[in-house]
């Protein structure tokens, strides 16, 4: 040890300059450990925050599509209700315009609608389901309002008799309590009176000819 010691009574004055050097490379160190704690900070940030748009945007997909539901079934009330279309026949009347944007904002809503929340990843996508979702219900509220404000009165007198009494043997066809023979009379008589005056969709027609062919229950003895 005592060469050592001899060393530093000589060389006493480079303790100054290496303890500088020590604290500065000290200090880069320390800076250093700063920094790439900073970045993994933003990092974690970074995916935090990926994280929860993905589930804020599934959580509004999901909210979306069960508006666009929603809509969908107060269509399908029509569509499985013949009496109502025939009490609201604008609804199905594709010559008139507000009919028709609401059968083409659906077609909009429908090709746009993801099969899996999930699946919708874009940002644009989801901004232009949602409008399509948005303009669909409200084209449908202004059409609905407009059938229920007009009713029958685009008819004649003639055709308002025909629309009635096609209403009373569609009452009969999904009545349960009438004979299967009963059903596919009123069914056969109720298309005639309906014919030329209301284009009924096709799940509507297979409804109703579903009603008109089932058979009675059981009944009590």
């Amino acid at each position: 040890m005592q060469p050592f010691f001899d060393f530093l009574a000589h060389y006493w004055w480079l303790v100054f300059p290496l303890a500088g050097m020590a604290g500065g490379w000290g200090r880069a160190w320390s800076k250093a450990a700063e920094r790439r704690h900073q970045r993994k900070v933003e990092l974690y940030k970074l995916q935090h925050q990926s994280v929860a748009l993905e589930a804020n945007r599934t959580t509004d997909v999901e909210a979306l599509v069960a508006a666009h539901d929603a809509v969908n079934q107060r269509w399908l009330d029509y569509e499985l209700d013949v009496g109502k279309l025939i009490d609201f026949p604008m609804m199905t009347d594709v010559r008139e315009p507000l009919t028709v944007a609401f059968l083409r904002a659906k077609r909009t809503a429908d090709g746009l609608r993801p099969a899996d929340p999930a699946d919708m990843d874009s940002t644009a996508a989801l901004a232009e389901y949602r409008a399509a979702v948005n303009t669909y219900e409200v084209a449908f509220d202004v059409a609905e309002h407009e059938a229920k404000r007009l009713k029958d009165s685009a008819f004649s007198e003639g055709e308002r008799q025909r629309l009635a009494t096609a209403r009373k043997l569609v009452a009969i066809v999904v009545d349960d309590g009438a004979t299967e023979a009963e059903r596919q009379t009123a069914y056969k008589r109720a298309r005639r009176e309906l014919d030329g005056l209301l284009v009924l969709p096709d799940v509507s027609i297979a409804a109703l000819e579903e009603k008109a062919a089932q058979m009675l229950g059981p009944t009590a003895g």
